[in-house]
């Protein structure tokens, strides 16, 4: 690997018109790279820190600050120096920052530095960045990832108007451009539901679900079926259902307080499973809130082994708390965004620590993303199960969608195998 010459950042917009940090490297034979991180909304807070600026310019959302660590301290530190290893330049990065959690130089920071210095190694190695990403997991390229699509959506990625946050389609086809195509329909059969239903064209999220003003979760629950079944498709065969609950949200004081109700975990367990129960959803993200540790055991009793019991802000995707999670039998999936961690190497420790423990992992966006596509190659190359983008409107998702295609044409792969409730 050649030395490295330079490293740069500027401060550009995510899809939710914020700045964020893209990172440029360059290396000495001439090869050079970049590399855009996209930022989260609904945050866990073990989260690695994302570095904000605290003047008046963007509310105080800036990156400027992140931006001047990679032309400053990060570029002198790293500059001249030759790393064969992804696993070196990341602990040199994490050693450099000093901090539990990125705070020094920003999450956002290392990982744009941590991500461009990864293209500039696959292309100075002539690879594709999708086996660059197998290569440094040890993987085989055996599956794509199956998409979760954006569907309906609450909380913090909409106005609000029901507290549960996303509720995804899961189209049963075997190939990316079949799964793109269903989704399609189901999605402009919703878009006109809502116009029918609700006078209006629906609102879109950050992720580009639809937001119209439903009265109940149920009745999302609903419209989603009617959805389907308009666009000529049969729900828990050729569609099925993931949710996004982020119960975090609206988890107070030990209670849950959903709708208008206002429930303790054993109550919250039992709305839940009711859910699953009744419609055909196979994916139940953070069901519980993030710090409920007693009772995320019951949960996954309690659903068995009809859906994947997902954590996100529950995991973080750090190390410690998906080790605590095996230990207490507390969920059988992992949401894995790299920027909730800081680095690709922390990232794939998360990874293998959840693959070798039997369960499956669904690799995400945010919801403030850029036009970056390296998460699909990331999600083909680390052998993802599930891959979750967004919707199938707004660029910022499109690119990843449409690199999923190319890696499709390129590889011959078909999606993996769905994990169907029994």
């Amino acid at each position: 690997m050649p030395k490295i010459k330079k490293f740069s950042a500027l401060e550009i917009l995510d899809s939710r018109g914020r700045p964020t940090v893209k990172a440029y490297c360059e290396l000495e034979n001439g090869i050079s790279a970049a590399a855009s991180v996209p930022s989260g909304a609904s945050t866990g807070s073990a989260e690695a820190h994302e570095l904000r600026d605290e003047e008046e310019r963007f509310n105080k959302m800036g990156c400027q600050k992140a931006v001047k660590h990679i032309n400053q301290e990060i570029n002198q530190s790293l500059r001249g120096r030759e790393f064969n290893y992804q696993s070196d330049l990341d602990q040199h990065l994490i050693q450099l920052d000093g901090t539990h959690n990125k705070s020094n130089l920003g999450a956002n920071a290392v990982l744009a530095v941590s991500m461009a210095f990864a293209r500039a190694n696959a292309a100075n190695n002539h690879q594709s960045l999708y086996r660059y990403f197998a290569i440094i997991a040890g993987s085989d390229l055996q599956y794509l990832p199956r998409p979760t699509i954006n569907l309906f959506s609450g909380g913090k990625h909409a106005g609000g108007q029901v507290q549960i946050q996303d509720l995804l389609m899961v189209p049963t086809q075997d190939s990316t451009m079949g799964v793109l195509e269903c989704a399609y329909s189901v999605y402009q059969s919703a878009a006109k539901l809502c116009l029918d239903r609700y006078g209006m064209r629906a609102l879109t999220a950050d992720e580009g679900g639809l937001a119209p003003p439903f009265n109940t979760i149920d009745g999302m629950f609903e419209n989603a079926i009617e959805s389907i079944e308009s666009a000529g498709y049969v729900p828990g065969k050729d569609v099925f259902l993931a949710v996004d609950v982020a119960s975090s949200q609206f988890y107070k004081n030990g209670k849950y307080h959903l709708n208008d109700q206002i429930l303790n975990s054993d109550e919250m367990i039992s709305n839940l499973s009711e859910w699953i129960s009744k419609y055909p959803i196979i994916s139940l993200e953070d069901g519980l809130a993030e710090e409920d540790w007693g009772h995320w055991p019951m949960l996954k009793q309690s659903i068995q082994e009809q859906c994947l019991i997902l954590g996100d802000d529950f995991l973080c995707t750090n190390p410690e708390r998906i080790k605590k999670a095996i230990e207490t039998d507390s969920a059988n999936a992992l949401l894995l965004k790299v920027n909730q961690i800081g680095t690709l190497t922390e990232a794939l420790d998360a990874l293998q620590l959840a693959k070798n423990s039997g369960w499956q992992v669904t690799i995400s966006a945010r919801s403030g993303e850029t036009e970056d596509h390296w998460l699909a190659d990331l999600a083909v190359g680390w052998q993802g199960d599930q891959i979750k983008i967004g919707s199938i409107t707004q660029s910022e998702r499109l690119a990843k969608y449409n690199r999923l295609l190319e890696i499709e044409q390129e590889t011959g792969l078909g999606i993996s195998k769905l994990a169907i409730k029994n």
